[in-house]
């Protein structure tokens, strides 16, 4: 770190490390490391856990202030899941991972062409039911690639086949889809709908859903295309029903979360880049202002994060403020850590052979470690 600059102050503002530690637990490891290694009251510690809209949006909003509200829904292969919601008597923030991702299946046991959307939208209705002035819709993690098919359903909607029988909402029975009755709950109306995801793909095609982001939900080569062609029809029926403008399933986003990004625009969503929506909605331009170093990290640093995704957005929202950024992994070298204004990346692979990634009490030693390593060089350039 450079020595001329002395900070007094850290403003400590991770995302989770995926698989490991939530973005509280890596705020609270480093915390305790750097606490540990400065004399009391030299050093103050800020700690603003974030999220970028997947996973860990409802646990970053109830870190910083926001209630915590449990609702049972239908998890993504029928299983009942106990599921949080986050609401602050406005804003109220709802997310797929917790209802229906892949960290929900049984057994983490992956089944692309059964998940379902649905409990996603139970979870929507719950929160209708506080009566919200918007809804953050955050959209990661998915086990689903039905075109929010199940969400749909449970806000209303029913999907018949030929014969006039109910589907479920799945990948499978996107294809099956005939005709859709019904209407959506009339609580939809009098709320703001927010989704937050930072996935700019569209919804089919080589570039869609099912072609870049099913393999990663356990779909083979067949049931990519099975899931694709879905899709197409699936937004065919509703655009012929009226209940979506076909176009929109070209739109940039309308292929996160397996589709439900194309549902949410369906609805009338408002699309926001994840990342700058959380930043701004847990008040990290507020808390940064007074404090002189800001750690941020998450799971793996590398080309994607240049990308835009969450420590970068902190990055250049930071300022002229000295920028620590802590991995579990590190895959960007050292050039490049200027682009994103980086001083220094640590990272929890350079400190242990043993896989982390899946540790949660080594990962937090580790973290107290760098925490310990950040502390003395602050008491250093500060002198104390």
């Amino acid at each position: 770190m450079n020595n001329s600059i002395a900070p007094k102050t850290v403003l400590i503002a991770p995302d989770k490390f995926k698989g490991s530690l939530t973005a509280s637990e890596v705020a609270e490891a480093l915390a305790a490391g750097l606490r540990a290694a400065s004399p009391v009251g030299a050093l103050g510690c800020e700690l603003l856990p974030l999220a970028d809209g997947g996973d860990g949006s409802v646990d970053a909003a109830v870190a910083s202030g926001f209630g915590r509200y449990n609702c049972t829904v239908t998890g993504p292969t029928g299983h009942p899941v106990q599921a949080d919601i986050a609401f602050d008597g406005a804003t109220a923030v709802v997310e797929v991972a917790n209802t229906c991702g892949l960290a929900v299946l049984p057994q983490g046991d992956l089944a692309p062409m059964e998940s379902s959307s649905r409990g996603f939208g139970e979870a929507v209705l719950f929160a209708l039911g506080l009566r919200p002035v918007r809804l953050v819709l955050a959209l990661g993690g998915s086990s689903s690639t039905d075109g929010g098919m199940g969400m749909l359903a449970a806000l209303g909607l029913r999907f018949l086949d030929v014969s006039g029988l109910a589907l479920p909402g799945n990948g499978r029975s996107l294809s099956l889809v005939h005709s859709v009755s019904g209407s959506l709950v009339p609580e939809l109306a009098n709320v703001e709908l927010i989704l937050a995801s930072d996935v700019h793909n569209p919804l089919c095609g080589t570039d869609g859903a099912p072609a870049v982001f099913g393999p990663q939900k356990g779909c083979s080569p067949a049931d990519v295309s099975t899931l694709d062609a879905g899709l197409t029809h699936f937004v065919s029926v509703l655009a012929g029903s009226g209940f979506a403008d076909a176009g929109l399933a070209e739109s940039p986003g309308a292929g996160s979360a397996g589709g439900i990004g194309f549902a949410c625009l369906a609805l009338g969503a408002k699309q926001v880049s994840g990342a700058d929506y959380f930043l701004d909605l847990l008040d990290f331009d507020g808390r940064k202002e007074n404090c002189d170093l800001v750690i941020t990290g998450e799971g793996s640093i590398d080309e994607q994060t240049l990308a835009g995704k969450l420590p970068a957005a902190v990055a250049r929202r930071s300022g002229t403020r000295p920028i620590i950024a802590i991995a579990g992994r590190s895959l960007l070298p050292q050039e490049r850590w200027a682009e994103m204004s980086l001083s220094r990346v640590y990272a929890l692979t350079d400190y242990t052979s043993l896989d982390s990634s899946k540790d949660p009490l080594l990962s937090a030693e580790l973290l107290q470690q760098i925490g310990r390593e950040i502390g003395e060089s602050v008491r250093e350039a500060v002198g104390a």
